[in-house]
């Protein structure tokens, strides 16, 4: 089946019962057991549930793995896989990565024996430079958040096979959609289902998708005994969400590709971060790995925080808020919103600036949107 059409069935028919075309929400705590031995699968709602398991059926699918654990937050998601570790293991990570990633491997995890290293994964000498005896994990996340840099997801896991290393990919920003790392060779892809996957803005969620059957396990195993799993009707809004990825990924795309060209023209505007562009540095790279350039951008207003702040606040249509993956479009200023949890070094080192402005495109019409920014920059 074609990607559009597995995003419709897949998981789907679960109700013998009645023949619901949707799958239904078991809001379901327990399961009683047709004997001692044996039940028809389920026994406890944080071990699995037949909502959850709908959804996780159809992550797979999509992204090409062997199995998929759907987490409440994609932080948990995070977490699971950081399990895979042990005190001593070093990792590899972009230094512009999500800050709540961020957070919790400079804040958490480093003060629990993991140590890390950020780098420029632009480049890939970097990452080569930056492995030592110990690294056990290089943590992929591209398009970089909030830059758009492009990392070379086939390069990254050459590096880490001639370490020894896993590597473990964040796909929120591109969605399986665009984007599907096992391809590439990845061990690990992780999502915060609360962005593309679901699309409405109404859940949290995540999920870690594996292609082997020991790391599946593992996987299943960690999420069952932490109790990172996510309820039913959270899956069942994933789920519900992903039926129309397809047709949104393109709307999305269309407006992005529309705006950052107004962007890249207005006079009150500096760098724009689009791979899609082709003054993007890494335009050919993201031609190669992916299928679309995504809804992500950021640009440089000129003119510093308080020029920053005046064209976020006057926004009609772009809502300011943290978030992604919407259908309504969002603005955002990391500096305070998503990367606050950052030292200040490590956001200026990765290239944040008090000029940066994040933007999560939605599926308006691009005139609108483009009429919107241009009267907010205006402002």
């Amino acid at each position: 089946m074609h990607f559009e059409t597995r995003c419709v069935h897949v998981g789907v028919n679960k109700d013998s019962a009645y023949n619901s075309a949707t799958t239904p929400i078991y809001p379901t705590s327990t399961f009683y057991w047709d004997s001692l031995d044996s039940n028809k699968g389920y026994d406890y709602a944080r071990s699995a549930n037949p909502t959850r398991s709908a959804l996780e059926e159809n992550i797979a699918k999509l992204e090409g793995g062997i199995d998929c654990r759907a987490t409440s937050t994609g932080m948990s998601a995070i977490t699971t896989t950081m399990h895979f570790f042990k005190p001593g293991d070093h990792i590899i990570a972009g230094h512009d990565i999500y800050g709540g990633t961020f957070r919790l491997f400079h804040d958490i995890y480093s003060q629990n024996g993991l140590t890390f290293s950020f780098v420029d994964m632009g480049d890939i000498e970097n990452v080569r430079n930056a492995v030592t005896p110990n690294t056990k994990g290089i943590w992929i996340e591209t398009p970089s958040n909030p830059l758009l840099r492009v990392v070379d997801i086939a390069a990254v896991v050459g590096v880490a096979r001639d370490a020894g290393a896993m590597t473990i990919a964040d796909n929120t920003f591109m969605s399986p959609y665009l984007q599907r790392p096992f391809e590439h060779g990845v061990d690990v892809v992780i999502h915060s289902t609360t962005k593309y996957l679901n699309g409405h803005s109404d859940v949290v969620g995540g999920c870690v998708v594996t292609r082997d059957d020991e790391r599946a396990e593992r996987i299943s195993y960690i999420v069952n005994a932490l109790g990172l799993a996510c309820s039913p009707f959270d899956a069942w809004l994933v789920l519900r969400g992903i039926k129309t990825l397809g047709p949104r990924m393109q709307a999305h795309e269309r407006s992005a590709m529309a705006v950052a060209r107004m962007l890249e023209e207005h006079p009150r505007v500096g760098t724009v971060y689009y791979p899609g562009l082709e003054s993007h540095p890494q335009h050919e790279l993201a031609r190669r790995q992916q299928d679309g350039f995504g809804a992500m951008l950021s640009f440089e207003v000129e003119g510093g925080r308080d020029v920053a702040e005046r064209v976020l606040t006057n926004t009609k249509l772009f809502l300011m808020a943290e978030s992604l993956g919407g259908v309504e479009s969002l603005v955002s200023y990391p500096d305070t919103m998503s990367h606050a949890s950052m030292t200040l070094e490590a956001r200026r080192a990765a290239g944040i600036t008090e000029n940066t402005i994040r933007v999560s495109i939605g599926i308006e019409h691009p005139d609108d949107l483009i009429a919107d920014m241009k009267q907010a920059l205006e402002s």
